[in-house]
């Protein structure tokens, strides 16, 4: 008998619900707070931005939330993705370890973004919205955006960040191929880009710029609203399918993870994967939850938990959440999906109630882990899920070292057949590692030290 690579759910067993950790979390969410006031802010102070129906969703503390049958309908063209075992990696390392990946690069866009990027299409539709405007780093949202709204007729308007922009040529062209408007950010579009640009001719734009600008061009019409693809609450809700799917198919082997891995950047595969867990984690469940992001924008490990604003024109409500300061300029590292100055305010919170354990890996660590994950499995994996091959390659390793067996889960968030170049300067010896300078955070967090202090205990 051959052992079973590859674990498959049917249609008719997709989840109908999504998850809504903030109904278990034993520290509750600390609200955003307005920038003038300083108090909570409510509903009606979001809905210039976002339609209403999902500010409904971002702020409910339900457990479950009915999937719409619209957004299922559409969620089959790929769900639900196979649970696959890497028995190849398991022999290459020569771990007792039993390794298994969720592949989220099946979908048309490639990655897990168009999870919530179809739900989020279809609430603005249904609100009557007839535009998003978004930012992408990679480019996986802004591809799975365009790819949303071409689905519900929507237009779309993409704010890509520069030095992305430039170095990924084909994630630009996916999103024009499926109907949107993609430019580089910071762009003369914009009065916030212009402004950054007249200060810096150069500057090879942040996640931070991106945002401001695609704000400010959503909010420049009643027609339009903005759509981001991670941090908010109801994004991370809608990737809970993916770790919901997981529970089943582990289940079908009588098995449970003892590790569940996954990458951060602003935390929405992450949430996909682990939040169904550290329900159970939660609930007195034994399962160690591993978030991992690059040395290079170490916001977990090493910034302060703190109130900041989630973009870099300092236009959105402040957020509890790790940062490393809003106008925080990334180093172009090729992972562009973990570039972002902030996490999560879910994913934050539980860090501080220590149900996430944060970690963070060099660029050359993580492209030799992608290597021997495409050399042994087949698949070439996007730079950022590179971190988390990287860590599942070290609790692997333990196990070996420990002698003890253990079932590892990640989250395989996305191929990297569009991240090529990224690729092609690590095997040519052109990529360094780079850590980011302790005095470098220092300054970078000072912005933080007038804002409201969130509560850490």
């Amino acid at each position: 008998m051959m052992d079973t690579t590859k674990i498959f759910l049917a249609d008719t067993e997709i989840p109908r619900q999504w998850y809504n950790i903030q109904a278990d979390m034993p520290v509750p969410l600390q609200p955003p707070l307005h920038p003038a006031t300083g108090k909570p802010i409510g509903p009606e102070d979001l809905s210039r931005v976002f339609p209403m129906n999902l500010i409904e969703q971002e702020v409910s503390t339900e457990r479950w939330i009915d999937i719409p049958e619209e957004v299922l309908e559409k969620l089959l063209t790929w769900r639900p993705t196979p649970l696959q075992r890497a028995y190849a990696l398991e022999k290459y390392l020569g771990t007792p370890a039993r390794i298994y990946f969720k592949n989220e690069a099946l979908s048309p866009a490639g990655s897990h973004k168009p999870n919530t990027a179809v739900a989020q299409a279809y609430y603005n539709k249904a609100f009557g919205i007839k535009k998003l405007c978004t930012e992408t780093g990679a480019g996986q949202w802004g591809s799975a955006l365009s790819l949303g709204c071409s689905m519900f007729g929507l237009e779309c308007k993409v704010f890509m960040v520069r030095v992305s922009y430039d170095q990924k040529p084909y994630r630009r062209l996916m999103m024009k191929t499926w109907g949107a408007n993609c430019v580089p950010s910071p762009s003369q579009e914009t009065t916030f880009g212009r402004k950054v640009l007249a200060e810096d001719p150069e500057c090879p734009g942040s996640l931070g710029i991106a945002i401001s600008e695609a704000i400010e061009e959503a909010v420049s019409s009643d027609n339009a609203r903005y759509s981001l693809g991670s941090v908010l609450n109801h994004v991370l809700l809608h990737q809970t399918i993916i770790g919901l799917e997981a529970e089943k198919q582990l289940k079908m082997l009588g098995e449970y993870p003892d590790v569940v891995i996954g990458c951060v950047g602003g935390g929405s595969n992450f949430a996909g994967i682990s939040f169904p867990y550290i329900r159970d984690k939660i609930h007195g469940k034994e399962v160690q939850v591993v978030a991992v992001e690059p040395t290079a924008c170490p916001t977990i490990t090493r910034g302060p938990f703190a109130y900041d604003f989630g973009d870099t024109a300092a236009t959105t409500p402040l957020l509890p959440m790790f940062t490393l300061g809003h106008d925080f300029l990334p180093r172009p590292i090729h992972a562009g999906g973990l570039r972002y100055h902030g996490v999560a305010p879910l994913v934050s919170q539980l860090v501080v109630s220590k149900l996430i354990e944060p970690r963070a890996y060099n660029q050359l660590q993580t492209y030799e882990a992608g290597i021997i994950f495409a050399r042994t499995e087949g698949i070439i994996s996007a730079p950022e899920t590179n971190h988390a091959i990287a860590a599942v390659i070290e609790e692997a390793r333990k196990a070996k070292e420990d002698g003890e067996p253990r079932t590892i889960l990640f989250n395989l968030s996305g191929h990297g057949l569009l991240d090529l170049t990224g690729y092609e300067s690590y095997l040519e010896g052109q990529l360094i590692d780079y850590a980011l300078p302790e005095e470098d955070i220092k300054k970078a967090v000072k912005i933080l030290e007038d804002y409201p202090k969130p509560v850490t205990t």
